[in-house]
């Protein structure tokens, strides 16, 4: 079944608005404009993309709960629809996706999505494995489950790699208040795992614990991670949502506690880090203030084409319908913060970032009403 299309048309402005220090006028200057092409369209919340080896892409929609690929000659195909047990509800559906390091050996993949057992939903991580000609995709089991999701609000959840193939998984604090201080809850935290096993990494932090969920924490204290990225030489990055406020970008640190703490009940007029707590707090290496511009996926930017963007860290913006480049130096402090008005406000909220290894960004919209698409971002020239 053929889901999207490949159309044309692109637009090359200069570089717009900016959130947080701008860039020096030296920096600014050699900042290249931006081609956007939409390359494929008719999409519903596309979540999340994983880039194969061969240059197809694998496409998540959140409510349709569909898997697409998306070849190379700009046909698709739908390779899973609605699941047994996928379940969808408010911001919580099928969501990311990630190829495995090794996929051109094992073919195999990795969606986060809610699943309902027994009539409970939750949040799973599941294996897929393709087909040899990549026409087919099989589930292989999962590898994570009980992750809470009480109504649907804040499921995470996003799927990425480090260099050495554990796999951190996003979570979403479900609204529950207790849940991201609580090192026994999945929930409002980044996980840690065997990507073949589904085994807690070895190396965590909390490994030792008796409880077993307390195993797989990295770090804790999240409301709603959104976004997942690793720098090159240095940690993974975490994007999350705050509530009317302070949107975060996090410097990744096992062990650490990153704040968030809405209790009693769920009291959303609380810091996103809160510095009295008992312990000590690791703050952001940036937000938003107020009001929340609602960022979600994320990408480090490599290649020198892309002059003073590269090694920027490349935000989606879903309510500000945007994408900030954020420069950070090497100690992790922010630098400067650009967004080309190629990607502001013209397509609407975005959701959903990757490069691909000719080195394209590829953006996802979240517009909903089957009216999405994905844009294919290269610097001008």
């Amino acid at each position: 079944m053929v889901v999207a299309s490949l159309v044309t048309g692109c637009t090359t402005p200069d570089a717009g608005r900016s959130v947080g220090p701008p860039p020096a006028r030296g920096i600014q200057q050699a900042l290249p404009p931006l081609t956007v092409r939409p390359v494929a369209t008719g999409l519903d919340i596309p979540w999340d993309i994983a880039v194969l080896p061969s240059g197809a892409w694998l496409i998540t929609e959140r409510d349709r709960q569909r898997i697409i690929i998306r070849r190379p000659d700009g046909t698709s195909q739908v390779l899973a629809e609605r699941p047994p047990g996928f379940w969808s509800s408010g911001e919580t559906g099928l969501m990311s996706i990630v190829a495995d390091p090794d996929v051109d050996i094992n073919d195999r993949f990795y969606v986060c999505t809610g699943y309902v057992d027994r009539g409970t939903p939750e949040v799973r991580v599941i294996a897929w494995r393709l087909d040899e000609g990549r026409t087919r995709a099989d589930i292989v089991g999962p590898l994570l489950t009980g992750i809470d999701i009480s109504s649907g609000r804040h499921g995470g959840c996003r799927l990425r790699f480090d260099p050495v193939g554990a796999m951190y998984v996003g979570t979403g604090d479900s609204a529950v208040g207790t849940n991201p201080q609580d090192l026994r809850s999945l929930n409002g935290k980044v996980l840690r795992l065997n990507r073949f096993t589904g085994a807690p990494w070895p190396k965590n932090p909390f490994i030792k614990a008796k409880n077993k969920n307390q195993r797989y924490v990295f770090t804790y204290g999240h409301r709603n991670v959104q976004g997942l990225s690793w720098r090159p030489e240095d940690k993974m990055w975490s994007v999350e949502h705050g509530p009317d406020r302070d949107d975060e970008v996090n410097r990744l640190v096992g062990g650490g506690n990153y704040g968030w703490d809405p209790v009693p009940g769920y009291n959303e007029s609380v810091p996103m880090t809160e510095f009295s707590l008992p312990g000590r707090q690791r703050g952001a290496r940036w937000s938003s203030g107020y009001p929340t511009v609602a960022t979600s996926g994320a990408v480090w930017v490599r290649g020198p084409e892309w002059g003073n963007y590269r090694g920027t860290l490349a935000v989606c913006v879903l309510g500000d319908e945007r994408l900030l480049f954020m420069k950070f130096n090497d100690d992790g402090a922010l630098e400067w913060v650009d967004t080309p008005a190629a990607l502001d406000g013209r397509y609407g909220r975005l959701r959903s970032v990757v490069q691909t290894q000719s080195g394209a960004l590829l953006v996802t919209t979240a517009n909903g009403g089957g009216g999405d698409q994905v844009l294919r971002v290269t610097p001008s020239g």
